[in-house]
């Protein structure tokens, strides 16, 4: 079997990714596409293909060629824009053939065991497994409709949801999704739309399975989501410190992840769950549950808690600091330090913010 991933660049997630594709940001310290290909890699699928935009040079500068993973990555480029899953399925046809394949949004992480929904669907009889999770707002995604437990339909993004299902972002198709993608039209988005394929199959004599999953994060284009995915890794974190300098005085709660140069001292508290990347430098400072801190990240006085912090960022302020995301090579000061003492801000279009 192989995989495919998806990875091309959208325009979600804006300021962040002005400067970096989506799939590259960091959650708890690793490219959020990194737990897919783990994910992948760890079920024993070697031959990846990774769907990208033509001139895209940042994902494969980034992810390499496999071998860290044990696997093999071939780059499958899009040409001419984005136009939905379903040209995913399309532009891949001559990297999967005819073999069984599934289809992973790298744009999402999963929990639930690979191996067993793999074996899951080599052993029915469907030409097509979808996993499902049940979501307290199913519009926003692709969502089944069911006639006597079978999926009979599968409509985006819909305004009467037919389900309290949404389909997650790992799909399993054998060589009929070929014959799908070609009878599809484009949508009114303009796209190729993953649910036609799965509309198309349930309704002209293919089999369309599913299956339960309970362990899903998907962007879904909002930085809020990006704590919810922070705090879906963090919560399962287990306690790491590499080579790091840590004074007497710190005190530290719960589970910690501290990588390799990274100096705490001073009259500090962090509680964990935490992720603290490499040569960070934090001193008499409050780091609170789920929150993730780049490499070179520097904290003189701080309070920060539930929020993400990117590389080579310095906060020098008494001022808490919640919910959060911070881009890589921010500077939080102190407004009482600054002469004239006020709110000094420079931001980019599409920011947050509330004072």
């Amino acid at each position: 079997m192989k995989a495919l991933v998806t990875a091309a660049r959208g325009s979600h997630l804006k300021p962040l990714t002005h400067t970096i594709n989506k799939h590259l940001i960091p959650l708890a310290n690793k490219p959020m596409i990194f737990y897919a290909l783990e994910h992948i890699a760890s079920a024993g699928i070697q031959d990846i293909g990774v769907v990208i935009n033509e001139n895209d040079t940042e994902i494969p500068q980034a992810v390499g060629n496999g071998s860290r993973w044990n696997a093999k990555i071939a780059y499958i480029k899009q040409t001419g824009g984005t136009f939905g899953l379903g040209h995913v399925i399309k532009v891949a046809r001559e990297f999967l053939g005819d073999g069984k394949f599934l289809l992973y949004l790298g744009d999402n992480i999963i929990h639930d065991d690979l191996t067993v929904l793999i074996h899951d669907f080599e052993q029915s009889a469907s030409n097509c497994l979808l996993t499902l999770a049940k979501v307290r707002n199913p519009e926003r995604f692709g969502v089944p409709e069911f006639k006597d437990g079978n999926i009979i339909r599968v409509e985006e993004r819909p305004i009467q949801p037919k389900s309290e299902y949404a389909v997650a972002g790992l799909y399993f198709y054998d060589q009929t999704a070929h014959i799908a993608a070609e009878h599809i039209k484009p949508s009114f988005r303009g796209d190729y739309e993953i649910s036609d394929i799965h509309t198309y199959l349930a309704q002209n004599g293919y089999r369309v399975g599913w299956q339960e999953i309970n362990s899903w994060w998907k962007d879904r284009g909002d930085a809020r989501d990006l704590l919810e995915g922070n705090k879906f890794i963090l919560s399962r974190l287990a306690s790491k410190k590499q080579e790091a300098y840590i004074e007497p005085t710190v005190k530290i709660e719960g589970a910690i992840e501290i990588k390799q140069g990274t100096k705490i001292g001073g009259k500090t508290l962090i509680r964990g769950p935490v992720s603290i990347g490499e040569y960070c430098l934090i001193k008499d400072s409050y780091i609170g549950p789920f929150t993730s801190l780049g490499n070179k990240v520097e904290l003189h006085g701080a309070n920060i808690e539930h929020s993400l912090v990117f590389d080579d960022t310095s906060i020098v302020t008494p001022t808490k600091i919640i919910d959060s995301v911070i881009g890589a090579g921010t500077t939080i000061s102190a407004r009482h330090l600054e002469m004239p003492e006020g709110n000094k801000i420079i931001v980019g279009e599409n920011s947050s913010l509330a004072i």
